[in-house]
């Protein structure tokens, strides 16, 4: 079986990693029509038209965040609509037709709409026209959990189909260079741990039924390693954000000792998450395979 590492500098040399392809790859081929083709979506077909919560939406090839909800009013157009953008977030640019003034993600060229000036919706006397599609919401009540359990592709990819979390982002956290590179932390002398931060709504998931389904997609018995990936990097931790995830993951633990398992998982207060590189995100997504050393186990 190929370590993780292995696989790493077999896709690497195969040239797999351009940010273009990470982005286009991780879109449906609906959203492909619009995002990067330019296209139109029905009105009063989208998700966010009607959509009255409170958060920012950002774009959905980059995450770059575009507009906040307290600028989002209904213009009956058919389609979410918005009054301004987050500073710097939006191009404006002339449409092929030469008539429109379209938009664009300022990060990352993603098509959004059209903007329109002077038809007096409000104060601002702007209408950004923007498509559903070409969005993600991200509400404004979050918590952030902290993961460790081996690979970090696997535990990303299993967290991520969670119905409640909002982001995964892989990363190195626990240690004590700042802003390591993978190489570094493979050398096992930076003391990281590869690990997950998942941004997650709690009024959908909880951080308890998150912290069980970590404990159900790795082995929490093992120390420093999972399954075939072997060294400090791969241990067992949670790190976390608030007193109240502390009790909860140590009660977890107590719980699995009851039942037998000897676990070595550390708990421990969040420090500095440096986000990995972009080809370490969204990984498996990305392949269309699935993690070749997590699975889930009921242990709950």
């Amino acid at each position: 079986m190929m370590t993780k590492t292995t696989l790493f500098l077999f896709a690497l040399l195969l040239g797999q990693f351009s940010t273009a392809q990470t982005m286009n790859k991780e879109l449906t081929q609906e959203e492909q029509r619009v995002i990067l083709h330019k296209g139109t979506e029905m009105p009063f077909s989208g998700k966010y038209y009607n959509f009255t919560g409170k958060g920012t939406y950002v774009c959905k090839q980059c995450n770059a965040p575009l507009y906040r909800s307290s600028d989002k009013f209904d213009s009956g157009c058919g389609w979410p609509s918005f009054d301004d953008e987050i500073p710097g977030a939006v191009r404006r640019q002339p449409d092929a037709d030469s008539r429109r003034t379209e938009i664009v993600c300022a990060k990352c060229g993603g098509h959004l709409g059209h903007v329109f000036i002077g038809e007096g919706f409000t104060p601002k006397n702007t209408r950004h026209c923007v498509n559903s599609i070409s969005l993600r919401f991200i509400p404004a009540q979050t918590e952030t959990a902290i993961f460790a359990g081996g690979c970090f592709w696997g535990v990303e990819y299993m967290m991520g189909k969670e119905p409640g979390v909002i982001s995964v982002e892989s990363g190195y956290t626990g240690g004590t260079t700042q802003n390591p590179t993978y190489e570094e932390v493979c050398t096992h002398t930076t003391g990281h741990a590869e690990a997950v931060r998942i941004v997650f709504d709690p009024t959908v998931v909880s951080y308890e039924t998150l912290a069980k389904l970590f404990f159900e997609i790795h082995d929490p018995t093992q120390k420093n390693r999972q399954g075939p990936d072997v060294g400090n990097q791969y241990r067992s931790e949670i790190f976390y954000t608030t007193p109240e995830q502390q009790k909860i993951a140590e009660r977890l633990i107590a719980q699995l000792k009851v039942k037998g398992y000897d676990v070595v998982t550390a708990v421990t207060p969040a420090t500095t998450f440096w986000k990995a590189e972009e080809y370490h995100q969204d990984y498996y997504d990305r392949k269309g395979t699935l993690p070749y050393c997590h699975k889930y186990t009921k242990r709950f």
